[in-house]
């Protein structure tokens, strides 16, 4: 584990209990710990006033959300280890950066490879069927396969948008067709506006942190 400085983001229910906690007629402390997993600990010590006695409570347990993100957090960090060498793997065949396909998989579906959208996309890259036939795909919810279609259509759409991260991913979203009805310009329907800049947020954090 390593020290954590400060948590972004506290529950409601998490305040209330380290308040309780340290309702007592002595000093508390709260120290903090992270592990890998983004699962902090917080444990309450509490010591009189010469310092001398001092009860380490039982540690609390909350997830920390990172500072990039806002609202929910759009995937489980153990979800991304889990699929990390498919994605590396998939993206050296197809040529591709793993974090730009990471970032599609964490708006896309959040890493849950049964997903199935209103639309009728499927997967992790949530492909729809169309596109998953296009590609050879048999079995959508099957992560590899699934993988391999949306890397080999994102990396068709980068090289017909001149790697134009933005406008692959515009297209990815919206399809070919309304790119080119705005002229060649990401389309500007709601969904595709926000969209663009989520996956490429990602991306960016992607390109620092892994």
């Amino acid at each position: 584990m390593k020290a954590l400085e400060r948590i972004p983001i506290l529950s409601a229910v998490t305040l209330i209990a380290i308040s309780t906690l340290c309702m007592q007629p002595v000093r508390a402390d709260v120290l903090t710990s992270v592990a890998n997993t983004g699962v902090a600990n917080l444990s309450i010590i509490q010591t009189n006033s010469d310092r001398t006695a001092m009860n380490l409570k039982p540690a609390i347990q909350i997830v920390v959300v990172p500072e990039a993100y806002t609202g929910k957090p759009l995937y489980h960090i153990a979800d991304k280890i889990l699929y990390d060498r498919m994605v590396n793997r998939v993206a050296r065949t197809y040529g591709l950066e793993s974090a730009l396909l990471h970032a599609v998989i964490s708006v896309e579906s959040r890493y849950s490879p049964k997903a199935v959208s209103k639309a009728g996309a499927i997967g992790l890259m949530q492909l729809m069927p169309e596109t998953a036939r296009r590609y050879g795909v048999a079995d959508p919810l099957d992560p590899l396969q699934n993988l391999r279609g949306g890397a080999r259509y994102l990396r068709y759409l980068l090289k017909k948008y001149n790697n134009d991260r933005n406008l692959a991913l515009a297209a990815y979203n919206a399809g070919e067709a309304s790119v080119a009805k705005y002229g060649n310009q990401i389309p500007p329907y709601p969904e595709t506006t926000e969209y663009v800049p989520r996956v490429m947020g990602y991306y960016r954090k992607y390109l620092v942190k892994g």
